[in-house]
C-alpha cells in the first residue's frame, strides 16, 4: 500500500496517457477505415464510367448497357467491400500495432531490443515471402482495376474456364473437364476475359468448291434473319450478324464466315444456334458443305470399290 501510495501519480499518469493511445487509435482507425471506403468507391466507380464510356465508344447498343446493369452494380460492391476490408486490416495492424508499442514504453519496457527483433524478423520474413507479397499485390491491382471476376470465363494461360473463386491469393478457375485450377495471382502474367462489354460468335462455314458463292451468301442471308428473330436468341444478339466473306479457299473447300455480336458471355450459345439455322438453310436450298479431298494414290489414299 505504501508503494502504491507513493507511486500512485505515475500510476494515475500512465492510465491516463494509455487510455489516451488507445483513444487516439480508434479514432485514427476509424478515420482511416472512412477515408478507405471513399478511396476504393470512387476508384471502382471511376473504373465503373470508364468502362461505360469505352463500351458507348464502341457502339454497342444502349440496351445490353441497361440489361447489365444490375450485374455491374452488384459486381462493383461486392469488389469495394474486398478491398476495403482488405485495407481495413492492414490499417488496424499498422495502426494498433503503434498503439500497443507506445503502451509499452508507458510501462518502462525498453522498446530497443524488441524493435531490433522486429527488424530482423521482419527482413527473414520479407525474403522468405517474397513469392506472397506478390501475390497479394497483384491480386489488389487485378480487384481494383476490375480485370476479371467471380463468373466470367478467362484464359490466364495454362488454365482456361470459368472463375469460380477469387481472393488477394489465389484464383480458383473450373475448366471445360471439370478440373479446379488453383493459380496464384503473382503467376498471372496476361488475362483474356470472354465476359466483358461485349463479344463475338465467329461461325466458319466450309461450303463446296462447286457452290455459287452469290447464291450461299443470299441462302446465308435468309437463314441469319430467320436465326435473329428466334426469340432464344434475338435478346442476346447487339447488333446485325454480318457475313464477312470468303476467308478461305483450299482443299476443295470455300470457307464463309460469318460474326455476330452478341452479349458477353453468349457467344457460345448464340454460334450454336446460328449453326442450327444455316445447316437448315442449306438443306433446303440443296448447298453442299465440303467434304476433305483424299488422293486417289500414296499413303491415305482412298480405296475404290
Amino acid at each position: 500500500m505504501g508503494w502504491i501510495t507513493s507511486n500512485a501519480g505515475t500510476l494515475l499518469s500512465g492510465l491516463v496517457n494509455i487510455g489516451i493511445i488507445l483513444v487516439i487509435a480508434f479514432v485514427a482507425r476509424f478515420v482511416v477505415g472512412r477515408l478507405i471506403k471513399q478511396l476504393v468507391k470512387r476508384i471502382v466507380s471511376s473504373h465503373q464510367k470508364l468502362s461505360q464510356a469505352k463500351t458507348r465508344a464502341a457502339t454497342v447498343v444502349t440496351k445490353a448497357v441497361t440489361e447489365n446493369n444490375a450485374d455491374r452494380v452488384e459486381r462493383q460492391s461486392q469488389r469495394a467491400n474486398t478491398i476495403g476490408s482488405v485495407l481495413g486490416s492492414v490499417a488496424s495492424f499498422v495502426i494498433f500495432g503503434v498503439a500497443f508499442m507506445m503502451i509499452l514504453s508507458e510501462f518502462g519496457i525498453n522498446l530497443g531490443p524488441v524493435l531490433a527483433s522486429a527488424g530482423v524478423l521482419g527482413l527473414a520474413i520479407g525474403f522468405g515471402a517474397q513469392s506472397l507479397v506478390q501475390d497479394f499485390l497483384s491480386g489488389l491491382f487485378m480487384m481494383t482495376e476490375d480485370q476479371f471476376g467471380v463468373g466470367d470465363v478467362v484464359d490466364v494461360g495454362d488454365a482456361v474456364g470459368t472463375v469460380e473463386a477469387m481472393t488477394m491469393r489465389v484464383t480458383k478457375i473450373r475448366d471445360l473437364d471439370g478440373g479446379l485450377w488453383h493459380v496464384r495471382n503473382g503467376e498471372i502474367m496476361r488475362v483474356c476475359n470472354m465476359n466483358q462489354d461485349w463479344a463475338n460468335a465467329v461461325v466458319e462455314v466450309p461450303l463446296d468448291y462447286s457452290v455459287d458463292v452469290g447464291e450461299a451468301k443470299r441462302v446465308t442471308e435468309e437463314a441469319l434473319g430467320e436465326f435473329a428473330n428466334d426469340p432464344t436468341v434475338h435478346s442476346q444478339i447487339l447488333d446485325k450478324p454480318d457475313i464477312s466473306g470468303v476467308v478461305g479457299i483450299g482443299n476443295g473447300a470455300v470457307t464463309l464466315r460469318i460474326i455476330i455480336k452478341t452479349r458477353p458471355g453468349a457467344q457460345w450459345a448464340t454460334g450454336r444456334t446460328a449453326r442450327e439455322y444455316l445447316k437448315r438453310g442449306f438443306d433446303r436450298a440443296g448447298i453442299q458443305v465440303a467434304h476433305p479431298v483424299l488422293p486417289l494414290n500414296g499413303t491415305g489414299a482412298t480405296k475404290q470399290g
